[in-house]
This record gives C-alpha cells, sequence and structure tokens, in this order.
C-alpha cells in the first residue's frame, strides 16, 4: 500500500497520448500537450481550487458544470469543519464560534448525515430545528444554531461542492418567532444589585473577588478581565489605559481601550508586580493563597500530620493554569453565589440524600439566585449612563453606536418618575 503524503500531486507526462496528466483525489486530469504553457496553467487552476477545496474534488473541469450528486451531508459536514477549524481563529487559538458551530452540526450528522446532500432541504432543516428546541435550546439560541447550519450550506455553494439551489431552498426557513413556538425565550440580562455582589464577594477567593472588583468599576468584558497584563496597561497619567491584547471587534479594526480610575488601580496595583506578559489574575495564585490559608488555619501540628505539598499527586488531572478563561471565571462566581445564598431546607442536605423532585428544586433554586460576571458589565453601563448620559456609557463600554449601548445601560426610570410625579 503506498504510503500517504501532504506533499502537492506532480505535474507529468502521459506517454501514450503526449498529454500532460495530475491526479487529484484518484482521478486523472488531462491538461493538454505536455510541456506547453496551457497545459502548465491548467495545472496551477486545477491544483489550486483542489487545495482551496481542502484537497477534495468538488467538480468536474470544463466548460459544463456538474456537482457529484453522491455527496452526503457528512461528507459536506468534514470539509466545512476542517474549512472552519482554519477560519474561525483568534491570535492562533481556536474561538467559540468553531465549538458553537460543532454542536449545531452534530443534530445535522445524527438526523441526515448518511443521506445525500440533494435530499436536505426545507423539512430537513424545519426538523433539525425541532431537535434544537427538544434539546432544551432556547429561542434565541435555536436561530443562531440553525443559521449556522445554513452557513454551512452556503459555504459548500461558494467552494461548487453543491448546487446553490439547495442553499437558496433552506434560506426560505424562517427562524422561530416569540410566542408561536414551544422553545423557551431568556430572560433580558439585567445589571446586578450591588448588594448581592457584595454578598457574594465573600465567599469568593482573594483573587476571583478583585477580577468582580475591578470589572464592576470598569465595564470589563469577563474575557478582558481575564486577559489583563501589566504590558497592556499604560500608567503614564493620572487614569490608567488598558489596551486588551484581544477583544471581541478587532476583526472590524477597532480599538478597545479600558479606563482605569483611583479605586480601579488601587485593587490593579497588587498585580502588577511581576513579569510584564504573565496574567495579573492567575488561577495557580489563587489556589496557593488557597492552601497557604488552609494551613494557616490547620489545628494539628505539623509534626503529626502531613507537611504541606507533601501528599500531592505527582501526576494530578487538573492543575491550576496561568490564565483565568471567561468560563472558569462564571463557574467561580457562581460557586460564590451557590455558598451566600443557601436554600432554607435543603442546602444542609447531601446531595445523595434528596429525593428527584428536592434535587430539582434546589437546582432551580440556586439557578434563581445565581448570576454571571458579564451582568456586571451592564451594572457599570447603567450608572454611567445614569451620572453621565448615554454617551459617556458608549465610550467607557467601548461601542461603536449608542443603540448597542442602550442594550447593556437601563433606562433610568427616576426620570420619567419625576415628569409623572410634576406633569401628571
Amino acid at each position: 500500500m503506498p504510503r500517504l503524503t501532504r506533499s502537492i500531486p506532480s505535474y507529468r507526462k502521459h506517454r501514450a497520448s503526449g498529454q500532460a496528466v495530475v491526479t487529484l483525489s484518484g482521478r486523472d486530469f488531462y491538461l493538454g500537450p505536455h510541456g506547453t504553457k496551457v497545459s502548465r496553467n491548467e495545472y496551477d487552476r486545477l491544483v489550486g481550487e483542489w487545495l482551496r477545496q481542502g484537497r477534495q474534488v468538488g467538480r468536474q473541469p470544463g466548460p459544463s458544470h456538474t456537482f457529484d450528486s453522491d455527496l452526503c451531508v457528512n461528507q459536506l459536514i468534514v470539509a466545512y469543519l476542517r474549512h472552519a477549524h482554519a477560519y474561525y481563529r483568534k491570535n492562533g487559538r481556536l474561538t467559540s464560534e468553531y465549538s458553537d458551530i460543532v454542536y449545531a452540526l452534530r443534530h445535522v450528522k445524527r438526523l441526515y448525515g448518511r443521506r445525500p446532500v440533494s435530499e436536505f432541504g426545507p423539512i430537513a432543516l424545519q426538523t433539525v430545528m425541532q431537535e434544537f428546541v427538544a434539546t432544551g435550546w432556547a429561542r434565541s439560541t435555536v436561530n443562531k444554531q440553525s443559521r449556522r447550519v445554513k452557513r454551512m450550506f452556503r459555504w459548500g455553494v461558494s467552494q461548487e461542492l453543491i448546487p446553490s439551489s439547495i442553499y437558496e431552498a433552506i434560506a426560505t426557513v424562517e427562524g422561530l418567532r416569540k410566542g408561536r413556538t414551544s422553545a423557551r425565550d431568556t430572560r433580558p440580562i439585567l445589571p446586578v444589585d450591588d448588594a448581592i455582589v457584595d454578598a457574594t464577594l465573600v465567599h469568593l477567593p482573594e483573587v476571583v473577588a478583585d477580577m468582580v472588583r475591578l470589572q464592576r468599576l470598569t465595564g470589563m468584558r469577563p474575557s478582558e478581565v481575564c486577559m489583563l497584563r501589566p504590558m497592556d496597561v499604560d500608567r503614564s497619567g493620572d487614569v490608567w489605559k488598558y489596551r486588551p491584547e484581544s477583544h471581541k471587534t478587532e476583526h472590524h479594526d477597532r480599538e478597545r481601550i479600558v479606563f482605569v480610575g483611583p479605586l480601579g488601580q488601587e485593587i490593579l496595583l497588587r498585580y502588577l508586580a511581576r513579569d510584564s506578559a504573565a496574567y495579573c489574575f492567575r488561577p495557580c495564585d489563587s489556589e496557593a493563597k488557597r492552601r497557604a490559608a488552609r494551613h494557616a488555619n490547620r489545628k494539628i501540628p505539623t509534626k503529626y500530620g502531613n507537611r504541606p505539598g507533601s501528599n500531592r499527586k505527582l501526576k494530578p488531572r487538573r492543575t491550576a493554569g496561568e490564565q483565568y478563561d471567561a468560563c472558569a471565571y462564571r463557574h467561580a462566581v457562581h460557586r460564590a453565589c451557590d455558598g451566600a445564598f443557601l436554600h432554607p431546607t435543603l442546602s444542609l442536605v447531601k446531595v445523595s440524600d434528596l429525593t428527584p423532585e428536592q434535587l430539582q428544586e434546589l437546582k432551580k433554586w440556586r439557578a434563581d439566585h445565581r448570576w454571571s460576571p458579564n451582568r456586571l458589565r451592564h451594572s457599570a453601563g447603567t450608572k454611567v449612563r445614569k451620572e453621565f448620559g448615554l454617551e459617556a456609557s458608549r465610550v467607557v463600554l467601548g461601542h461603536s453606536d449608542v443603540e448597542t449601548s442602550a442594550i447593556y445601560a437601563e433606562r433610568d426610570m427616576s426620570l420619567a418618575v419625576a415628569v409623572a410625579r410634576k406633569i401628571g
């Protein structure tokens, strides 16, 4: 069996006919008389299209455009995921968009993976959307995932893998409308009350608590807090300027500047005395402080028990890293919420002793009493809008237009109350 390689197929001479030939995906393509400029140009064109389509032959060469009628949905999914894996990257790392695409196409694969692409039409897409609803996804999530499925077929058309009529047909399927579907609707993201945040801070590790305090003051995104480094902070003025190494809208060539005032500087100053390229808020620092606190509160003398570090696993499955991500940051806040807002009767009972009904009640209680770090951004936007106006809120949050800022910054209803009281 020949050894598989990633080399480019060679330009060869077919001795029987005297023509140039190249083999792509196991098929021979004749290019014209060997050694001529025309055959070389044809070779460059075919190989370039073959590489652009992920080392696959998407169409027959020549003036008549035909498609592979045996192409199944699984093959299209594999080709598109190969493209998405290379395309959806930022600073060398995969973005969350790639994982969202994988989740969406997982259901398409299960229902229609072995079916020909030509059989995937509007009814098939509506069936997939119903599967999204059955999974428990919210209406907005179902609509986003259905657009990702459509995007895959649009990409297939752009790569000449499938006819445009397939995409044009499924593009007629509209998203789910509010009140006209069984899919649940998510609640709007509202600011979180300061009293709730203060009650949660007591149960947070010191490092994560400072992340919460800084984000509440500056209105950063959770990811921007996690990636903060000393080298990204300009401390030349009385108000510091933090330019994140990466941000949400950088692909639109927009600059993101976070302004840090005196209160934020007081929090941040404790984390700047380190290597300029190291992250300020690190899980390894938080874990070290947690272990030090446990050792300080130890009751048994060290000569009668394990010394610090003597009972560590040699190869632990998980270790504290050098940087928080937004997901780990959110989970830390949720755990603190569970400790701050205990269920009146079920929180002190072992989970293994709870009945299924009680466990469901406890889960609902915790879900209702948890808040996520992205709500701190809404809190900061609302506070700035109330004191300085919507334009100031836009600048602080880093939005390009005030319409976006209006989503994050709630209106000051006290003004409407005052107007009604006066003219009402």
